[in-house]
């Protein structure tokens, strides 16, 4: 059999006899960049104020608004050309429907939908040119609107839009993961006392060839893949959630340190329900999580280091979104963990805004001596664990 063509151009000897990548490079696809060098949406650009402060929201009555879906979801997915899974726990990517097209009942299966498969795949979207008032109301559909403690706004205005930046000319963000792995599993803002709900990432630029991609886990499934037994000694313990490394790393940025509010601390339950779904979610997460109410401390620790790598080494509970200029990302944080990857050169431009709608105060699990979960667990019972 003849080698195939790309067999062909991988293996060419350069002039040095060596083995070159150069062929390849070439045919290489290349994201959209300007040709100076300069940001695709300069409006968006990172401000740092270290003035501003904002006050903290307050409680809040929060009514998700997946209770009022259609299950059937005939209005978010009416011009839907295609639907795949990314993985079969977690992600679904929707092709062919803008989501600045829909209609209130759209966003309310919208919120079913991400609360059912945690994360949603949008590409090809007009999100990130309708402006930031209309990218706001569509958000704010779902709770109130998260302002971040230190991370950058837009230049242009609207503190509800948080900047995510990379780039040679700002490299403030790893600068913050120096010397440590970027790879951190975490629900954005969990110290929060009524935490995220549904969550837009919108992508601007991406780094030139690939890289910069999030992956997202079950939070439902890797509660449901712990044996019975040790999920029911997990219902009823609270955890302390903090965010006081990130407000030590934000610190250490001096007179230019952004510090809109206090440090935020909450006690949250281990194991928590979805409203709507009523599933059951482990809610712990490594970057906010720091201790188990009522343990020793290495008792909490060795709690909380399982769990962690439960999250972080299930990779059969994951998928990983690949991003391209115009692709949303849509995700429910009271049933996922999600971590960048920052895996692309350094010094190319990442550049996303994020609008975060808070919700519900966390809703405990209740305490139950046999649940039946077991007994309907095929493989469980095919492997005499019940």
């Amino acid at each position: 059999m003849a080698p195939s063509a790309i067999t062909e151009i991988i293996t060419e000897p350069s002039a040095t006899g060596t083995l070159s990548l150069q062929p390849i490079a070439s045919k290489m696809a290349q994201r959209p960049k300007n040709a100076d060098g300069s940001a695709l949406y300069p409006d968006y650009l990172p401000f740092y104020d270290p003035l501003e402060k904002v006050d903290d929201l307050g409680h809040f009555e929060h009514h998700d608004v997946g209770h009022r879906a259609d299950p059937k979801m005939p209005n978010l997915l009416a011009k839907a050309t295609k639907v795949v899974n990314l993985s079969p726990h977690v992600g679904t990517e929707i092709e062919g429907v803008q989501l600045s097209q829909l209609s209130s009942e759209g966003l309310d299966e919208l919120a079913l939908l991400a609360a059912k498969r945690g994360a949603l795949v949008f590409r090809n979207q007009d999100f990130g040119d309708i402006g930031f008032e209309a990218q706001k109301k569509i958000v704010r559909h779902f709770g109130p609107l998260h302002v971040h403690g230190w991370a950058p706004h837009p230049a242009a205005g609207s503190p509800e839009h948080m900047v995510i930046y990379d780039h040679k000319e700002d490299l403030r963000v790893r600068r913050s993961w120096k010397g440590r792995s970027p790879v951190q599993w975490h629900t954005d803002q969990s110290p929060e006392p009524q935490p995220p709900g549904v969550t837009f990432i919108c992508m601007l630029e991406s780094p030139a060839a690939a890289g910069g991609d999030t992956l997202v886990s079950s939070s439902v499934q890797a509660y449901k893949s712990l044996s019975p037994r040790f999920r029911k000694r997990l219902e009823g313990l609270t955890a302390i959630h903090t965010n006081n490394d990130g407000v030590s790393q934000e610190l250490k940025n001096g007179d230019g340190a952004v510090m809109r509010r206090q440090e935020l601390v909450q006690e949250h339950p281990i194991v928590i329900v979805h409203p709507v779904t009523g599933e059951k979610a482990l809610y712990v997460n490594p970057v906010y999580t720091k201790r188990v109410v009522g343990f020793d401390e290495e008792e909490s620790e060795y709690l909380l280091r399982f769990l962690f790598d439960h999250i972080a080494k299930r990779q059969d509970l994951q998928c990983r979104v690949r991003y391209e200029a115009g692709t949303c990302l849509v995700w429910d944080q009271r049933v996922t963990n999600h971590s960048q990857t920052l895996d692309y050169p350094a010094g190319d431009r990442r550049h996303a805004f994020r609008l975060t709608s808070l919700a519900n105060k966390p809703i405990p699990a209740k305490i139950e001596e046999d649940d039946g979960e077991c007994a309907k667990d095929f493989a469980r019972v095919q492997l005499g664990l019940c």
